[in-house]
């Protein structure tokens, strides 16, 4: 069997394959209240239909305040689980297991209302200059991740993911280009951890399944984390217990990036090593060989799937084929998978 279509256990969560649906943000609460709808529904059942191993919720925000849009999914109250709860009853009839991606958008958040960030300062010239965050409000944001992941646990999710990667609050308080505090949530590297170490402790008080962590492995800017200061944090989420880090990059600040097949696998099997670490591969991977190849030289253990299972639903199917390999389809697709 490939390994890409072999299961992976992690820390008591088995995945029935290495797929995995990457969170893309979708923009489609209309009513701006937070609500999964019914697009949310086949958008997200669609990719468990066509087999993915893990389907990943977007990013979610833990705080009204905290979207990106005004459009975004929330859990930042007890109203949005049942939604969550009926997706996933419905994602895991077709074998695959569920994800949320909780997030907080900070400076990045584009809202008619304050905006928050650990410095007052724009990510340009088109957006609006936060709030900088008093020690009370970064103690309420920890809390909202708290009662979120408490939240995610009751709407049957069973793994999280944390995002701190692409510029958003929990990267804006670990990159120095975004974070000039002088207390002890800025400054030194261990302050500028400090934020993401005290909301991995308050999630852990509600929830006992695997933690993912996103993370932007380069920031494109020399004065920027170092590749040195990534893998201090790699390491120090480990001592706290995280399954895996999600292997993204970019978005701190303006940049460009010249993006290329497996373009950020360098820096994901990096951390796999000298972390000791599992890793989740993403950006521009389209085939079945190019996923089976990260894998099988252990630069990863999962392969994050974006915008080609935004192209095709069954890109299990398509790369099942293309490996040789022969999945179980959902019974009312035999017919056409066999």
């Amino acid at each position: 069997m490939s390994k890409l279509f072999s299961p992976l256990e992690i820390q008591g969560v088995t995945l029935k394959n290495r797929i995995v649906m990457s969170p893309m943000c979708m923009y489609s609460s209309l009513n701006k209240d937070g609500m999964v709808t019914p697009f949310h529904m086949t958008h997200y059942i669609s990719r468990a239909a066509g087999q993915v191993g893990l389907v990943m919720v977007e990013a979610t925000a833990v705080q009204p305040e905290g979207r990106i849009s005004p459009q975004d999914l929330g859990i930042w109250g007890d109203q949005h689980i049942e939604g969550f709860k009926l997706l996933n009853e419905q994602i895991k009839s077709y074998g695959a297991k569920s994800s949320i991606q909780l997030a907080h958008a900070g400076r990045k958040a584009v809202l008619d209302s304050n905006i928050y960030a650990p410095s007052p300062i724009a990510f340009n010239e088109s957006f609006k200059k936060p709030n900088e965050m008093s020690i009370s409000d970064i103690k309420e944001s920890i809390e909202a991740f708290k009662h979120a992941a408490r939240r995610a646990k009751d709407a049957d999710f069973d793994i999280i993911e944390i995002h701190a990667a692409h510029g958003y609050l929990i990267n804006q308080f670990l990159s120095p280009l975004t974070n000039k505090r002088q207390d002890q949530y800025g400054g030194s590297i261990e302050n500028r951890y400090r934020f993401l170490s005290e909301i991995l402790t308050a999630v852990q008080s509600e929830w006992d399944n695997p933690i993912f962590v996103r993370i932007s492995t380069d920031e494109y800017n020399n004065e920027g984390n170092s590749l040195e200061d990534i893998l201090y944090f790699t390491s120090e989420m480990k001592k706290q217990g995280v399954a895996l880090i999600d292997c993204s990059s970019g978005g701190v600040v303006p940049a460009k990036i010249n993006p290329y097949p497996g373009y950020q696998i360098k820096r994901c099997e990096t951390i796999k090593s000298n972390t000791e670490i599992l890793t989740g591969a993403v950006g521009l991977i389209t085939t079945g060989i190019q996923a089976e190849e990260i894998l099988q030289n252990e630069r990863a253990d999962l392969i994050f799937i974006g915008r080609a299972l935004l192209r095709n639903p069954y890109w299990a199917k398509q790369v099942a084929d293309e490996l040789n390999e022969t999945i179980d389809p959902p019974t009312q697709y035999i017919r056409g998978w066999r």
